[in-house]
Formats: structure tokens, sequence, C-alpha cells
């Protein structure tokens, strides 16, 4: 990797950046990790700079990339936090710094662990760019896990899965989640990578390239004719992802049948209903498999249209079809849609938080202990989400299966205490029934209802429901015994 690979990417995002910064944060590094090698035996600075190359390829903005040259600075050489200040300014100093105190969370066991993931989630909350560039600098490590011992790898590998992936996918920066989790899946568990990876790149290869090719051959005449430019890819998914679908599902591969989807990149969201249109006038779509994510996005922001129709030889066939920055936010999300804001002439807020992580911070200063939080948190943020709606049109983001009174207390606390019944879809349904993607939800309430009923707990899914509850059962309790006792 070299420092014109990066200028070259940079330039391209942005052709107003400033370039003679970047060259003498590269100076600068370059000098400080001078004479120091990685345990590949290549020299340092090749890490800082794979992980500003990967920041500049998810469109991170300059600044970030620049911290990205820098990130291991003040940790492993004598130059300090004061020296990239003094040279950089105090925003790439923040960002440096920001990535020094998450670079010293060491694994030390379980307790230690958790207290460390609470540290991650505050640098976050500041500044969303630490996150990023530490994903960048994860990516490239797990690139070069070979060069570890075999319990470090391992290590690195699980912690990976089960955190930093998680978030990465909250970020919507699929492009990062994907590889790192199909790096880590080849480390934990290798003899099923194997076999997957043959029977996905070896067995079946030659026939998706001739199927896809099929239906790009049929769906290019109708594209023309309407005049609508389009590129069309071939999206595979990912080896984790249908080792974890047949996991979850009980299923042989060859019983896995959304391995591969077809993207069609067109220049404007008019564009994109229109070639709906035209894929549904040329195969039948089945009904339960339309997605209108530009509509209604997806919490994390995510937007695109999703059909799948019985192409050639009623073979189900997925199709997403989405504009080139719907695209571009899909794969790099938020460094992404920073980008757009920025090229669009609006100033991107690097600290505004999404809802998420308004959440994270709200369940920190309600847990009682460490163990608490992660709990709540893995509960609440890292679990499958669902969105639901309100009568007015308004969109909630809730774990999957959670419950109409879960939805009440996201919407009010007063809504959630008084509620007695609940119209699902317009149907009268039980507070406990679990909720599905898309539902519309109206609770009903009855304005001299006391308080909660203290058995939802046995079935509230969020943080939130349950504090709210145990808070109000625990006040009427109160009340009760004030009036039990004469003179309190």
């Amino acid at each position: 990797m070299t420092i014109q690979q990066i200028i070259n990417k940079v330039k391209s995002n942005n052709p107003k950046a400033d370039l003679d910064l970047l060259k003498l944060a590269y100076d600068f590094a370059d000098k400080a990790h001078d004479k120091q090698k990685r345990k590949t035996g290549e020299p340092y600075i090749q890490h800082s700079l794979h992980t500003a190359f990967l920041l500049a390829q998810i469109k991170a903005d300059i600044n970030t990339v620049i911290a990205g040259i820098l990130h291991d600075v003040p940790e492993d050489t004598e130059k300090s936090l004061e020296d990239i200040e003094k040279n950089f300014g105090a925003e790439i100093a923040g960002l440096v710094e920001g990535i020094t105190k998450l670079s010293k969370i060491k694994y030390r066991g379980v307790e230690r662990y958790r207290e460390s993931l609470r540290k991650m989630f505050l640098a976050m909350a500041r500044d969303l760019r630490v996150i990023l560039i530490k994903f960048c600098d994860r990516l490239h490590n797990l690139r070069t896990l070979d060069a570890l011992p075999l319990e470090k790898r391992t290590r690195i590998a699980r912690e990976t899965m089960e955190i930093y992936a998680p978030i990465a996918g909250l970020l919507g920066i699929w492009r990062l989640k994907w590889q790192m989790e199909d790096i880590c899946f080849k480390y934990l568990y290798g003899e099923e990578y194997k076999k997957l990876e043959y029977k996905y790149e070896v067995e079946k290869k030659v026939e998706r390239n001739q199927y896809s090719q099929k239906i790009k051959n049929i769906l290019d005449t109708p594209l023309r004719k309407e005049k609508i430019e389009y590129d069309i890819e071939d999206r595979f998914k990912h080896l984790y992802s249908i080792y974890m679908k047949m996991q979850n599902k009980n299923r042989k591969f060859d019983e896995i049948y959304d391995v591969f989807a077809l993207r069609v990149i067109v220049p404007t969201i008019s564009d994109c209903y229109k070639t709906m249109g035209i894929i549904h006038s040329l195969w039948k779509p089945n009904p339960d498999r339309i997605k209108d994510y530009i509509a209604v996005p997806k919490p994390n922001g995510y937007r695109s249209l999703h059909t799948t129709v019985f192409g050639p030889e009623n073979r189900a066939t997925e199709f997403q079809i989405r504009t080139r920055e719907m695209h571009e936010e899909a794969l790099y999300g938020i460094a992404a849609h920073w980008h757009y804001k920025q090229k669009d002439g609006d100033e991107a807020s690097y600290t505004s938080q999404p809802q998420w992580i308004k959440e994270i911070l709200r369940i920190q200063r309600e847990s009682e202990s460490t163990n608490d939080f992660i709990s709540n948190l893995k509960l609440n943020v890292f679990h499958d989400r669902i969105f639901v709606f309100s009568p007015q049109g308004d969109v909630f983001d809730l774990p999957k299966n959670s419950t109409p009174v879960d939805f009440a207390y996201i919407v009010h606390t007063e809504i959630g205490n008084k509620a007695t019944g609940t119209l699902i879809n317009n149907k009268m349904s039980s507070l406990d029934q679990p909720l599905k993607n898309g539902d519309l939800v109206e609770i009903i309430t009855e304005k001299n209802r006391k308080g909660p009923n203290r058995d939802w707990l046995k079935f509230v899914k969020t943080h939130r429901a349950r504090e709210k509850i145990r808070q109000a059962t625990k006040a009427s309790k109160l009340d009760q015994i004030k009036k039990m006792i004469p003179g309190i």
C-alpha cells in the first residue's frame, strides 16, 4: 500500500480535500514508526496506510483518513498527542485520542471486557468517526491474523464477531461487517468454512453466473426502451450469513434460496419504481417478498426496493433496486451518508447520533451495573430489529418479538401506564402479542387506570418498558402502604 493510492482515493471522493495535510501526516507517521515491524515482518507504517485506505474506501472525510494514518502514533512511538494537535489541529488529535483510549482495551477476563465495552460505546457517542477508524484498524488486523498464535487469533475473531460486526451492522457499514464476519468464520469454524466455500465457489459458481447473465439479457431491452440508464451487479450472500441461515432454519445449502440477488442501480428514485414495474411485467412477483425501504427506510437509514420474482425456469430470484447514492450508503453506512450531505452543500454533523446510540446512552444511565448494561444492550440493541407504525404513520424501531406494551412505552410513558388493549392492523389483539415488521399498532388506554400490570414484566422485551413498569408499580405499592399507615 502506498500513500499515493490513498491520495487518489481521497481525491476521487472529494476533489477539494487538503491533500497537503494528508502527505504531511504520512511523513509524520512514517518517521514516528521508523524501523518498527509488525508480526508479519512488514514495516509498521503499512498497517497505518491500510487503515487509512479502508477509511477512504468507505468515503470517510479527510480528517478521519488522516487520523487513520496517525492512529497508532501516540501509543507505539515517542510522539505524543500534543505533537499531533500541534501539527494537525484539535479535531484530528481528538479522533486519535479516541482511538488511543480504545486500543488500551485488552481482554483480561469477562468483567474487564464488559467494562471496556462501556468505554467503546462512550467513545462512539462522542464522535462516531472514532469507531469507523477502529473498524478499519480491526479489519486490517484480521487480514493478518495468521501471524499471531492460535489462542490470540481465536480471541480476536470471537471478540470481532460478538461486538464489532454487530455494531458495523447497526451503523449500516455492511462492506466492513461482511468482511469481518467471513474472516472470523474461517478462524472460528474452519471445517464448516472450507466445506461451504467449496460448494459456493466451485460447485455453484458457473451455474450462478449463467443464470445471472440470462436475467441481464432479458432485462436489458425493456430498460433501454424506457431510456433508463442502469448498472446490474450480482449480489452474493456472504459465507457466514449463509452458514447462519443454514443453522437458524435447519436447512442444507441447496435449500437456501436467496444465496444471490441482482442489484439494479439507476439514476433517480423515479427510475427505481419504473424498474420494479418492468421487472414485475416480465416475471410474476411473490407478493410476500416486496419491500419498499425507500418510502420507509430501515432504522439504520438503509434505502432500497426489494422484490422476489419467479424468474426463468420458475426460479425464485431477488432484485434490489436503488440509486447510486443509496447503494453507497448501503455499503458504507453513515460515512457515505455524511459524504453525500457534504457533497450537497450540507454541513455533516459528525457528533449527531442515530437513535440506537441515544438508546445505548440511556441504557447506560439507567443500568445499575456493568453486567446490567451489557445484558440490556444485547437485548435492546444487538437483537434483530423490527419497525412498526403508529396510526399517525410514525415509524418506531424495536427489538424483534417486542409487544404492544413495549411499543406503548416507546411512544410515551403515560400511554404505557394507561394501556388496556391494542389494535394490531385494525384487529383487536392481546398486549403480549409479538409484533412483526410493518405492523400498524394502536394502543387503547383507560384514563382512570391506576398504572401498569406487574405481570407485563413476564413478556416485555425492552429495557425501557421494564424500567417504567417497575417504577410505576413500586410507586403504587408505596401509595398503598401510605394509606394503610396513618400519619405517613
